[in-house]
């Protein structure tokens, strides 16, 4: 019977069980993006209006900021749906990534609104635009502060519980909505006081929030792309590995790909251990892994013979 001193590293892969529904995390995704799409739809929309009401630019800015939304919430369904298709010879892995991409498509929508927000901001400065109506651009301000908090919660709790990093992206651009309104608001009230400049200076306040959120976002999409994880989760997989008698030491490893945490584990075990009593401590490296790790959503066990 063939030992683990015989050959060379033998690998075994497992699925990890866990109490994870895929199918209920994709539709409250699905949820989630639908219900933040009208409701920022609608909120632009109003505050488009009264931005051309007024001629403020502050309000202009982060009403085609919510509409904008509206365009991510359409990547990041595209990004859901793609990343259901099942593997291929070409992509074994299936299309997981996908919902990864579609928070790089948030991060491109997010500095194109800071370019245009900081354009019109600038232009209004520099011409001594005017600004009318004022109170009711106060009033369209309010609402984009109140409807994107909602829907930036809304988003937040859901990406949370289902670990959806595209879906966390897309809650932070709401909560900078949010912001941008604020500061929307606080440049109405500037200009209320007889300050005219406060319009443009408030356009260009929300300019560096959309440009500080986009950095963020662009830094949590690279960081996933270039397979970065928690230290944290490397070591709970090599405690809850090392925990299982007969491994000697472990090493772990792990990337995402969408949802999915993947770890591999080497195990440096007794070199006269058979093949078959070398997978079946795998199985239960598994089980520990993912009663340590429920994140996890597959493990790949490599035996190695522990040197004597």
């Amino acid at each position: 019977m063939h030992k683990i001193s015989g050959i060379r590293e033998p690998a075994a892969a497992f699925g990890l069980l866990s109490d994870r529904d895929d199918a209920a995390e994709r539709r409250a995704a699905n949820r989630a993006v639908g219900v933040s799409a009208i409701g920022l739809a609608a909120t632009g929309l109003v505050e488009l209006a009264l931005a051309v009401l007024t001629g403020s630019v502050g309000l202009l800015g982060d009403a085609i900021h919510n509409l904008s939304d509206v365009s991510t919430s359409a990547l990041v369904f595209l990004g859901f749906r793609l990343s259901r298709r099942p593997p291929t010879d070409r992509y074994p892995y299936g299309l997981e990534r996908a919902e990864d991409l579609a928070g790089a498509g948030i991060a491109v929508v997010i500095w194109a609104s800071a370019a245009f927000a900081g354009y019109e901001s600038i232009h209004k400065l520099v011409s001594h635009g005017h600004t009318a109506h004022v109170t009711a651009g106060m009033v369209g301000a309010v609402l984009g502060i109140v409807g994107n908090q909602v829907v930036a919660r809304y988003k937040l709790i859901v990406g949370r519980r289902i670990h959806s990093a595209t879906l966390l992206a897309d809650a932070r651009h709401s909560w900078l909505d949010a912001l941008s309104s604020a500061g929307a608001l606080a440049g109405l009230i500037a200009v209320a006081l007889g300050q005219p400049w406060g319009d443009p200076v408030a356009g260009l306040a929300v300019t560096v929030f959309i440009c500080h959120v986009g950095a963020e976002v662009t830094g949590d999409v690279v960081h996933r792309l270039a397979d970065g994880v928690d230290p944290a989760d490397l070591t709970a997989a090599e405690a809850a590995a090392g925990s299982v008698p007969g491994v000697v030491h472990a090493h772990a490893r792990a990337r995402w790909t969408g949802r999915t945490l993947r770890v591999e584990i080497e195990g440096w075990v007794d070199p006269d251990l058979t093949i078959r009593d070398a997978d079946a401590l795998g199985s239960r490296v598994a089980a520990a892994v993912c009663g340590e790790l429920p994140r996890a959503g597959s493990l790949t066990w490599v035996a190695r013979a522990a040197p004597q």
